[in-house]
């Protein structure tokens, strides 16, 4: 069924999902690289599940690429969101609750008074909770034609935006943990550097 604007507000809502999680990844990278803040296995797999969730959204807008979104189409890209925003959540509140006790100044320096795991754990409910809103009113949300311009290129630019900071974020883990199996507890270095002995 064709539907005006407010039809493609679950397809919007999906290219928000590609970019904003891209983007939040990219704040991580940019705490860990500008102020040199190593983060933390936790923090890895936070920063996994955060473009699992963005994943999802990418399916339906490359689906919606094609000028066409079935209603499984939407229900399998939500549904893969909703699956990594709840692990990602659990992830973040595992590590709230490693630091809740007082006194425990927690792990990485605090952005806007909170940490990032608990930025991390907000924006996550939040995500879930939007996923809620927008599909119990799904018969007004979410058309099954999408105009293939503008849209093809902004789903394009959207994926591959993701594409690329998942290619940046792999080569952000290799140097971190180097030639080794698991990532330190706390790590004060990139492993690799020092693996190739190029630092000492």
């Amino acid at each position: 069924m064709v539907r005006g604007r407010l039809g493609q507000l679950q397809y919007r809502l999906a290219i928000v999902f590609v970019v904003g999680w891209t983007g939040v990844v990219c704040g991580g990278l940019g705490t860990q690289f500008v102020a040199w803040d190593y983060p933390c296995p936790l923090c890895m797999v936070q920063r996994v599940f955060m473009l699992l969730a963005a994943l999802g959204g990418a399916y339906i807008v490359r689906k919606a690429m094609t000028g066409v979104v079935a209603a499984e189409d939407y229900a399998t890209g939500w549904g893969l969101a909703i699956v990594a925003c709840v692990a990602g959540g659990f992830t973040s509140w595992r590590q709230t609750m490693l630091h809740i006790l007082p006194g425990d100044p927690g792990y990485g320096d605090p952005v806007l008074g909170l940490h990032l795991y608990v930025w991390a754990l907000i924006l996550f409910i939040a995500a879930i909770a939007t996923i809620g809103v927008v599909t119990i009113f799904a018969e007004e949300t979410a058309t099954d034609a999408i105009p293939t311009r503008p849209h093809r290129l902004i789903g394009t630019a959207a994926i591959a935006f993701l594409a690329v900071v998942i290619g940046i974020n792999l080569v952000a883990v290799f140097l971190e943990e180097g030639f080794h199996w698991f990532l330190p507890d706390d790590p004060r270095r990139y492993e690799f550097f020092y693996d190739v002995g190029i630092l000492r």
